[in-house]
C-alpha cells in the first residue's frame, strides 16, 4: 500500500485536500448552503459545461476508456466494465440502506423549492435516493483505477483527479445531490478504484504463475 501511495502521491494529495477542504465546509455549513451558494452563481456556460461535465461519470466515460486501454492491454480494458457493473450494485443498495431526500425533495419541505432555479433540459431526480452520489462514486472509482493503471506521470494524475472532482460538483451545481452525498461517495469511488487495482494485480500474479 505504502509503495501504491508513493507511486501515485501527486492523485492521493489531491484527493486528501479536497477531502479536508470539503470536510470543513460540511462542518461549517448547512444543509443544502452548498447548493444555494451555486445557484446564486449560475451563468449560461457553466450551466452548459456542468451538464456535459456529469456524464463524465456515466457509461459513456467507460465506453471511451475502454477503447483506450484495448489498444494498450485488453485485460485492463476487460476490468472497467466489471467495475461499473459492480459500482452500480453498490450505488443502488447504500442509496436504498440510507434513503436521505433529494435535494429537489428536500428544498419541497422546507417549502424553498421556488427558490432554486433548475436547469433546463436536466431531469430532476426526486424521492429518498440521495446518499450516497453514484455518480461521484461511479467518477472516482474509474478514474482511481485509471490512474493506478496508467504510466506515473503527474499530469495523468492531475488530469483524472481533476475529471473526478468535475463530476462531484456537477452534481451539487445541478441540484442533484448535497455536498454530503459527494464527500461520501468520492470516499467510497476511491476504496472501491483501489480494491479493483490490487485484484487485478493478484489475479495477474496468479496468471504468470501459471504460465512459469
Amino acid at each position: 500500500m505504502q509503495q501504491l501511495l508513493r507511486e501515485n502521491r501527486v492523485y492521493f494529495i489531491l484527493f486528501g485536500l479536497f477531502l479536508v477542504i470539503a470536510g470543513g465546509l460540511l462542518a461549517t455549513i448547512n444543509q443544502g448552503d452548498a447548493i444555494l451558494f451555486f445557484n446564486s452563481q449560475r451563468v449560461t456556460w457553466a450551466d452548459v459545461f456542468f451538464a456535459y461535465g456529469t456524464k463524465l461519470g456515466e457509461e459513456v466515460a467507460y465506453a471511451g476508456l475502454v477503447i483506450v486501454f484495448l489498444v494498450f492491454d485488453w485485460k485492463k480494458a476487460l476490468l472497467l466494465p466489471i467495475l461499473g457493473v459492480f459500482i452500480t450494485f453498490v450505488s443502488y443498495f447504500t442509496k436504498a440502506l440510507f434513503a436521505q431526500d433529494r435535494p429537489a425533495t428536500y428544498f419541497k419541505k422546507l417549502d424553498l423549492l421556488q427558490d432554486i432555479s433548475f436547469i433546463e433540459g436536466i431531469d430532476m431526480h426526486t424521492g429518498a435516493s440521495s446518499f450516497p452520489s453514484g455518480h461521484t462514486m461511479s467518477a472516482f472509482a474509474l478514474y482511481t483505477l485509471v490512474a493506478l493503471l496508467s504510466p506515473k506521470k503527474w499530469w495523468i494524475q492531475i488530469g483524472l483527479f481533476g475529471l473526478a472532482l468535475l463530476v462531484g460538483l456537477s452534481r451539487i451545481y445541478l441540484v442533484q445531490h448535497f455536498l454530503r452525498d459527494v464527500y461520501a461517495g468520492s470516499i467510497m469511488g476511491v476504496g472501491i478504484g483501489v480494491l479493483f487495482y490490487f485484484a487485478y494485480q493478484v489475479l495477474l500474479q496468479r496468471g504468470r504463475k501459471k504460465q512459469a
